[in-house]
């Protein structure tokens, strides 16, 4: 679930699905988007392509992005998804803004033959499909109002563990079922598209060995963060969400994983730093996520304190 997606999205039942970006620099001064032209269909139109099988939707926007143009992209906030009709029937394209990596684009010469980058206004002429004109004004819009640029930040409640009624030793211990590990994996893979280097995480070790693939593959580091384990949020609350806020304050990508109690601690302060409108995309009921599921909010970079934009995704299943 997206924050940028209207309601027919969240609710419509699509026989393909699709993921790109929108990938966009600041050039001297102006804004400016990187165009496609793919041979095959004579169009203009944004990278994009259909999601491989065990996929999910950001790592089908990231691969695409790199596969037809060579950028290595990480994702920035949810663009409006759009739907038209194709031979399978319905397909919904789901789009993000991604700050362009500061190196040149190429065609795959594949499916994509051409690139350019364009102004807003050259590229409302030159897009072929009318329906990539509103992922486009979004994106301008998201510029204007110093929403564009931003950081992300992640919630990851740790992935499957295994049961208490298994486990005679010390709580904090537990460790990861072998499904957990396997979310693990897909958590790394997921985590990828945003590529938060600062990871936080309770030192309970079923958050260390859910965020472990992820650090592993990128030789990050863990902080451990005692006051967001269960015994510690349960004992002390205040100090928890103090713990999460200041993780808001430095304001960097960045990803934190707790415990389902300590969500709503989490989802508090999140809260407190969005509209209500916004604040509606936010899971409201207990378990609020399940066990290898995670939020992705995002915060300006020009300062501004309120959060911008609402992701979930759910937890990766066998």
């Amino acid at each position: 679930m997206r924050s940028s997606d209207s309601e027919q999205i969240r609710a419509g039942d699509f026989a393909v699905r699709a993921a790109g970006a929108l990938v966009w620099r600041v050039n001297g001064g102006g804004l400016e988007v990187l165009m496609i032209h793919r041979d095959r269909y004579d169009d203009w139109s944004w990278p994009k392509g259909k999601l491989d099988p065990g996929e999910t939707l950001p790592e089908c926007a990231t691969r695409e992005v790199f596969e037809e143009v060579g950028l290595d992209i990480v994702l920035g906030i949810p663009l409006p998804a759009m739907t038209y009709q194709v031979g399978a029937g319905s397909k919904v394209v789901y789009y993000w803004a991604a700050k362009s990596p500061g190196t040149p684009p190429v065609p795959d010469g594949k499916e994509t033959d051409a690139v350019r980058w364009a102004t807003p206004k050259m590229a409302r002429s030159w897009l072929t499909n009318p329906g990539d004109l509103e992922p486009l004004e979004a994106l301008v819009a998201a510029h204007r109002a110093g929403k564009l640029d931003t950081h992300p930040f992640v919630v990851v409640r740790h992935a499957k563990a295994k049961p208490r009624s298994n486990w005679t030793r010390e709580e904090g211990k537990r460790p990861l079922a072998a499904t957990g590990q396997r979310q693990a994996l897909a958590v790394a893979r997921l985590l990828g598209s945003w590529r938060p280097a600062k990871v936080a995480s309770s030192p309970w070790t079923r958050c260390v060995q859910t965020v472990a693939p992820y650090v592993k593959q990128h030789r990050f580091i863990v902080k451990m963060l005692p006051a967001i384990t269960e015994h510690e949020a349960t004992r002390r609350p205040e100090k928890a969400q103090r713990t999460v806020a200041k993780l808001l304050d430095k304001r960097r990508a960045q990803a934190v994983c707790t415990h389902r109690p300590v969500l709503p601690l989490v989802l508090s302060e999140l809260r407190g730093r969005m509209d209500s409108v916004l604040a509606a995309f936010l899971p409201e009921l207990d378990p609020f996520l399940r066990p290898g599921a995670l939020i992705v909010v995002h915060q300006p970079v020009s300062g501004k304190r309120k959060l911008v934009s609402v992701e979930v995704y759910d937890a990766f299943e066998d």
